[in-house]
């Protein structure tokens, strides 16, 4: 059987020559995916492999950045090179998303935050808890990942949090964290979490803003819901 290969095509049904020719906003996320990986197999097309590909995470991009090199390789005509090849390339375009959100430093509302930290802890697999160190004109002047795995009152140090804040000095913190479930409803454990460390902020005189549960496509704000 002969190799069906993108050189055989017309010449607007090329992606590299397409993206020459009429930009990058002219491709298709198949035609993009298919320059990453150049070729397909013997008898399928780079095109018709990068569909294929797609079409196992609903054509959802942030579902590809979370595929493995072992998942992408049981694709028939993608290799370990392939593979990191679209990996490499996605988790590059979360961190120009992470770098846009991050020019953005005075938080004025809850959505700069999620848009700040959605990138960073939105789609991964696991909890994750971060604060974020606010000066008095509510520019972020740092941010840290204090903990990661379940959450609950015992694996947030502390110390450690509001050590840090009086490095900075700082008048104010906003903390978040993730539910991989995508559940946005807080638990429990993050309402007796975040009263703990409002009370221990009082005594410093740092006050705690806003605490965000963050999902991949949505969040929940502690101050918004009038519950912080």
């Amino acid at each position: 059987m002969e190799k069906l290969t993108i050189k055989s095509w017309a010449l607007d049904d090329r992606p590299r020559e397409k993206l020459v020719a009429k930009g990058k906003m002219a491709l298709s996320d198949a035609e993009l995916i298919a320059i990453l990986i150049g070729s397909g197999s013997s008898n399928e097309s780079a095109v018709s492999l990068a569909k294929r590909i797609l079409s196992s995470v609903q054509g959802n991009i942030n579902a590809l950045a979370k595929l493995s090199v072992e998942k992408l390789t049981s694709f028939h005509g993608i290799g370990p090179a392939k593979a990191i090849a679209i990996i490499t390339a996605l988790e590059l375009g979360k961190r120009r998303q992470l770098e846009t959100a991050e020019v953005l430093l005075k938080i004025t509302s809850s959505k700069a935050v999620s848009e700040l930290m959605q990138p960073l802890i939105g789609d991964l697999q696991h909890e994750e808890f971060w604060v974020l160190y606010l000066n008095n004109s509510n520019k972020v002047l740092s941010k840290q990942a204090l903990s990661k795995g379940g959450l609950t009152a015992t694996l947030v140090d502390m110390r450690l949090l509001y050590k840090r804040a009086l490095e900075l000095s700082c008048v104010g913190i906003i903390i978040c964290h993730n539910h991989p479930s995508g559940k946005l409803e807080p638990s429990a454990a993050d309402k007796e979490l975040t009263q703990k460390i409002k009370d221990a902020g009082i005594t410093l005189d740092i006050k705690l803003l806003d605490h965000l549960i963050i999902t991949e496509k949505a969040y929940f704000s502690f101050a918004d819901e009038g519950i912080l």
